[in-house]
């Protein structure tokens, strides 16, 4: 099945770039284009792509709030947030927003075409040491209420799945440690997704420091 992706970039000749590599790839497909967060959106709505690699800084209605908005009203598409290392807040925000993955605009392309096939599969995009470094960040800042999100409804074995997710181990390494199948350990996170209403194993992570149940400072 091919991945159509939407790309969203105020830059054309990161657009242009962008779709260069993606047109050379088997599976994956550029659905169309957009100049800023606003064009993401209706585009978006009108294709129903499977990823959206968005830009966060765009003039007018920025990436934040356009993966907000896709986010919030299509299930199927995912949207991964374009960033430099000097973007960490404007990332926070992406994560608030629903963002499945982040890609670092210097990265080399193998690795941009493999974030969109994960991402498009339904994975978060956590493996990258950068992803990580910024949900522990993320997870660590004070809550607006001050209140620790609570950690219930799930058995202690999806606790150490969520904690091993938290990792960002993947499935066959999950089951590895935990010593069952793969699918096995694929059913205990479809589960965890499922009872604690997240959209992804981003989600999942951000969870997983939010209550305490890993430590933002290990």
């Amino acid at each position: 099945m091919t991945v159509r992706v939407v790309l969203a970039d105020d830059q054309p000749l990161v657009r242009a770039a962008l779709q260069m590599v993606i047109t050379d790839a088997e599976g994956i497909e550029v659905a169309g284009e957009a100049g800023n967060g606003a064009e993401a959106v209706a585009l978006a709505e009108a294709l129903r792509p499977d990823v959206v690699v968005m830009d966060i800084r765009m003039p007018g209605t920025d990436g934040i709030e356009a993966t907000r908005r896709i986010t919030e009203r299509l299930d199927g598409t995912h949207v991964i947030v374009l960033t430099t290392f000097d973007d960490d807040d404007y990332v926070y925000g992406a994560l608030r927003a629903g963002a499945a993955g982040f890609l670092v605009k210097d990265m080399a392309l193998d690795d941009i075409l493999a974030a969109v096939r994960i991402v498009a599969a339904g994975d978060g995009l956590i493996a990258p040491a950068v992803t990580r470094r910024l949900i522990r960040d993320f997870a660590a800042r004070p809550a607006g209420t001050g209140r620790r999100r609570e950690l219930t409804g799930i058995t202690d074995r999806e606790r150490e799945v969520l904690t091993l997710v938290a990792g960002g181990l993947s499935n066959t390494e999950i089951a590895q440690t935990l010593f069952i199948s793969v699918a096995t350990a694929k059913t205990y996170v479809t589960r965890l997704l499922s009872k604690l209403g997240a959209r992804d194993r981003v989600q999942l992570v951000i969870i997983a420091y939010e209550t305490g149940l890993v430590s933002a400072s290990g």
